[in-house]
C-alpha cells in the first residue's frame, strides 16, 4: 500500500492553484474564440449538376456546406474522422470522404451526392440493386456505400487495383467477390448487411 496520502484540503488546494493558473493568462486558457480570424470566403460548389455560390469560413469541410447550407442531408456525418465512410461522395468521378476534404479545395469541381445518382422515378443501377437485395437495414451507411459502390465499380473498369488483385496489368479488373469486400472496406455498416450489400453490387456490376 502507498504511503502518499491525499487530503480534501490537499486535494482542493491543487485544484484552487490549477484554476488560478488557467486564469493567469497560460497557453492552456488561450484558445481562441470560435470563428475569431476566420473571415468567410467566396465558394463555388458545382453539385449534382446545380451552381451553387456561397460565402463559408475557409475550416468548413465540403460534408458540412452539403448537409448545412446546401440542405443535401443524404450525406451523412458518421464518425467526421474519415473512418466510417457516411459520408462518401463523388468528387470528378472519384469516391472520397466529404469530412476530409474542404469544401473550398472542391471550388469548381463536379460533386455527385446520393442525391443526384437518380430518382424515385429513375433510380440509378446500384441505388435498385440495393432495393432489390435489401441490401440496408437502418439506412443511415446506405447513401455512403451506394456512392462507394459507384466509384468502386468505375475504379474496376479503369483497371485500378487494390490489394487483393491478382493481375496488377489486366485493362481491367474482375468484379469479384474478393475484390468488392476488399475495396468496400472503408464503408462500416453497423447493421452488418455486408452479404446483401455485396450481393447488391455484384447485381448492379453489369448494369452500372
Amino acid at each position: 500500500m502507498s504511503n502518499t496520502s491525499v487530503t480534501r484540503r490537499g486535494l482542493f488546494g491543487g485544484g484552487a492553484a490549477l484554476g488560478a493558473t488557467l486564469q493567469s493568462g497560460s497557453t492552456l486558457a488561450q484558445s481562441p474564440p470560435p470563428g475569431e480570424g476566420a473571415s468567410p470566403v467566396a465558394v463555388n460548389l458545382k453539385v449534382n449538376g446545380s451552381q451553387h455560390e456561397l460565402r463559408l469560413d475557409s475550416r468548413t469541410t465540403l460534408l458540412d456546406a452539403l448537409r448545412e447550407h446546401l440542405a443535401l442531408t443524404g450525406t451523412k456525418k458518421g464518425c467526421d474522422h474519415g473512418q466510417c465512410g457516411a459520408c462518401t461522395v463523388l468528387i470528378d468521378g472519384v469516391r472520397k470522404n466529404s469530412c476530409l476534404n474542404l469544401a473550398l479545395s472542391c471550388d469548381d469541381r463536379e460533386i455527385t451526392t446520393i442525391e443526384g445518382l437518380g430518382s424515385e422515378d429513375a433510380l440509378h443501377p446500384v441505388q435498385a440493386a440495393f432495393v432489390e437485395q435489401d441490401g440496408f437495414q437502418c439506412g443511415f451507411c446506405t447513401p455512403g456505400q451506394i456512392c462507394s459502390a459507384v466509384g468502386m465499380l468505375a475504379e474496376l473498369k479503369r483497371g485500378l487495383p487494390s490489394a487483393v488483385t491478382p493481375e496488377l496489368t489486366a485493362a481491367a479488373m474482375e468484379v469479384a467477390e474478393t475484390e468488392l469486400r476488399e475495396r468496400m472496406s472503408g464503408n462500416i455498416c453497423r447493421c452488418a448487411a455486408y452479404p446483401n450489400i455485396v450481393a447488391a453490387i455484384l447485381d448492379a456490376s453489369g448494369k452500372a
